[in-house]
């Protein structure tokens, strides 16, 4: 063995010999425990690529609008002029004349589900003037210039309903109308005790709850409503107009109240109205025509001392009148018969502008008056009217 491995070995067993005999041990630590928090500087804000525009929040809001409400209303202006010099009048003879009348409707519906409401506004109002030939105290012919009122005439309806199954509806219906200027027995007597109607004198109100079918066939747009349930009642707020007498009536009377002192009458019973409006040839020609009729079977039913006759019922009445006392409970009453009114209106546009109305008048009010009423006009003039869709 070479003398290097020799002194390597004996170094090695020098150092082990004491590690073999060593003892190790290890000490316990308590560590302390702190909490550790951790935090981030970074802020996170949610993003939502869906905006407010209020651009388009007014548009969606108009779109809106539109499909609830339907808005039309129209107005004209017709008139006529006549006139003669006074050559012509010596000669030929004619009147000079004028003849201005203004009308303006106003159609509304707003639909919300099942729910909607329709409101009309309907106003007609006509003066002409003419002349008038009257004597004067000593005897002379004068011709003046007087002006009288052909067309007066103004009505505001409401109509809430709400839909049911099969094209009918829980419907009722409010309609008010009147008339705003005074009129007179006639052109020539224009004083306070010639006055038969102002405003309110007379005014009609009827109100009527029930049920409306309403056609689904565009070509056939008639309504139908039938109120079981309905409430008429007529005004007569002027005194003066109580108290004149025309036609052999005194105010009250011809209007069908009970008394002079008496402003107002209700009756009770069932309506039917029926509804037809449409447009022909593009809208060149227009048709509308309203039926409306009441019973006041409900009143009837409780009169007393009733006369179905009407000349049974003026000499019971004369009578009755004629008494020192007479008692009201035994005042002669007339039996209530139907009231019927149909409006027909016919518009033919000739330009946008330029329309020629026709509209027929039928009323029937026994109480004022044993005979059918008519009104007939026919005017060309100038008119417009504003749809929203």
């Amino acid at each position: 063995m070479k003398p290097i491995y020799a002194v390597l070995a004996l170094a090695l067993a020098g150092t082990c010999a004491p590690a073999a005999r060593a003892q190790i041990s290890i000490d316990e630590v308590n560590a302390r425990q702190t909490p550790v928090r951790f935090s981030d500087p970074v802020k996170f804000d949610s993003v939502d690529t869906d905006y407010f525009s209020p651009a388009k929040y007014r548009a969606e809001r108009a779109a809106i609008r539109k499909e609830r409400n339907f808005l039309e209303f129209g107005g004209g202006l017709l008139g006529s002029l006549t006139s003669y010099n006074d050559s012509w009048r010596a000669t030929s003879g004619g009147d000079n004349a004028m003849a201005v009348i203004a009308n303006f409707n106003l159609h509304h519906t707003f639909t919300k589900e099942r729910f909607f409401i329709e409101t009309k506004f309907d106003l007609k109002f006509g003066y002409n003037r003419m002349d008038v030939e009257t004597e004067d105290a000593a005897g002379n012919t004068l011709s003046n210039g007087v002006w009288f009122k052909n067309q007066d005439e103004f009505s505001v309806s409401t109509a809430p309903a709400y839909k049911l199954p099969r094209n009918w509806s829980l419907a009722s219906n409010i309609k008010f109308r009147s008339q705003i200027a005074n009129g007179y027995v006639s052109r020539t007597s224009q004083t306070p005790d010639a006055r038969k109607s102002t405003f309110m004198a007379p005014g009609y109100l009827d109100v009527s709850l029930g049920f409306t079918w309403t056609s689904p066939k565009p070509k056939f747009p008639v309504k139908v409503n039938l109120s079981p349930i309905a409430l008429s009642a007529v005004f007569v707020e002027s005194g003066q107009v109580r108290r004149n007498t025309w036609d052999d009536k005194p105010g009250w009377d011809a209007y069908g109240l009970a008394g002079p002192n008496k402003t107002s009458k209700y009756e009770g019973g069932s309506s039917i109205q029926i509804d037809f409006d449409r447009t022909f040839f593009k809208g060149v020609l227009r048709y509308r025509t309203t039926l409306f009729s009441f019973y006041g079977w409900i009143t009837s039913a409780s009169q007393k001392n009733k006369y179905s006759g009407y000349r049974d019922y003026r000499q019971a009445l004369d009578q009755w009148a004629a008494l020192e006392n007479p008692d009201p409970t035994l005042k002669p009453q007339l039996t209530i018969h139907p009231t019927v009114r149909w409006e027909n209106k016919i518009d033919i546009k000739a330009t946008k502008y330029l329309t020629t109305n026709f509209s027929f008048q039928l009323y029937y009010n026994r109480a004022q008056n044993t005979s059918v009423q008519t009104e007939t006009l026919l005017s060309v003039g100038l008119t417009y009217t504003f749809k929203n869709k």
